[in-house]
């Protein structure tokens, strides 16, 4: 699914929609893009600028019934120590990530982020990792770990 044809919008509600799944399902990032799919990702890319009128909680609701996506136990929110951050705002730090790393294939790039180490360290609401510079995330990503 290539640029022209979907938004920074569309590409900010998905990544919104699997942090919003995932935090719900206590799963993993990665468990909820891989659940989906890289077809399930672009028909949620296509169907966002609809969708986005609908509450996230009933559009999540269908995801985790159309793609049987099962409770995990990877539960970031309740063992946070500070001010958990909002699902939309994880959704930015996302959506940032993939415009700043996207080769051609928005679904593909966001399966590629979401299923990267770095998706963890985000999802970490103890550490600074999710409020960091976007280009410090973005070299973190493309060297596959954490710089210094």
């Amino acid at each position: 699914m290539l640029m022209a044809e979907i938004s920074k919008d569309d590409i900010f509600y998905v990544c919104t929609l699997v942090e919003y799944t995932a935090r719900k399902t206590r799963n993993r990032r990665r468990d909820v893009v891989e659940g989906i799919g890289r077809e399930g990702i672009a028909r949620q890319l296509r169907a966002a600028g609809m969708n986005h009128c609908l509450s996230l909680e009933q559009v999540s609701d269908e995801l985790i019934e159309d793609f049987n996506i099962l409770n995990g136990n990877f539960d970031t929110v309740s063992e946070c120590r500070y001010d958990v951050p909002s699902a939309a705002s994880i959704g930015k730090v996302y959506q940032r990530l993939v415009l700043a790393t996207e080769t051609g294939d928005i679904a593909q790039t966001i399966m590629a982020v979401f299923t990267s180490f770095i998706s963890d360290e985000i999802s970490d609401f103890n550490s600074n990792v999710y409020y960091s510079n976007p280009d410090y995330l973005r070299c973190c990503y493309e060297e596959g770990r954490l710089l210094a």
